[in-house]
């Protein structure tokens, strides 16, 4: 049989190529300048119907400083004392100083205090504290007798006014610093302790 020549038409064909052309690819563009609008425009309509949280702040009414002196029963008074050391007294009336040792006890304190049937819904909560006293301790006490007052609510309800409605709470309250006698009442009844070094170097 003559001839040598290959069954594809006797050319060589080369590997790895095709004979479709490739397309070219087309530049793509972003305008970003429509989304910047639109980006300030869903912040501004935020901005105005949003609610801003408020500051985690107490806020209290002080009335204005009056220095006309208001004779006050002792027995409807319940007085709280801190002094520059931090530590935290109480009394009633005309009794001694009482140290409170675990602030979560003052809730229930007040509680009693303020449902006693000789003082019930009448009872005064003087709030004595010293200048160098720590901040944050204050913030902890007014917590407290803020927590007593669903107690206190609670107990007066039991009770009716004259229209034979559940009473209502009275809360009367009132925050000073404290006086020369406060201090003077706190060195006699609740001195500071003193270790037996300072008593050695005293001596």
């Amino acid at each position: 049989m003559a001839g040598g020549g290959s069954l594809g038409g006797g050319g060589k064909t080369q590997r790895g190529k095709s004979g479709r052309k490739k397309k070219k690819r087309m530049g793509f563009h972003l305008d970003m300048t429509p989304l910047v609008d639109i980006t300030f425009l869903l912040l501004t309509f935020f901005m105005f119907t949003t609610t801003m949280a408020t500051p985690q702040v107490m806020n209290m009414s002080m009335p204005p400083e009056v220095e006309v002196e208001i004779q006050v029963k002792q027995s409807l008074l319940f007085t709280i004392f801190v002094d520059e050391d931090n530590r935290i007294f109480w009394f009633a009336e005309q009794d001694e100083l009482e140290p409170l040792e675990n602030l979560k006890d003052l809730r229930r304190i007040a509680a009693e205090q303020n449902l006693k049937p000789s003082a019930r819904n009448e009872l005064i909560t003087a709030f004595k504290v010293h200048p160098d006293a720590n901040y944050n301790l204050v913030v902890q006490i007014l917590d407290q007798l803020n927590l007593a007052e669903s107690q206190i609510v609670a107990g007066l309800a039991e009770d009716l006014d004259e229209n034979g409605d559940p009473l209502k709470r009275k809360r009367k309250f009132t925050l000073a610093k404290l006086s020369e006698q406060d201090l003077e009442k706190i060195k006699e009844e609740a001195p500071m302790e003193t270790s037996d070094e300072e008593s050695e170097e005293a001596n």
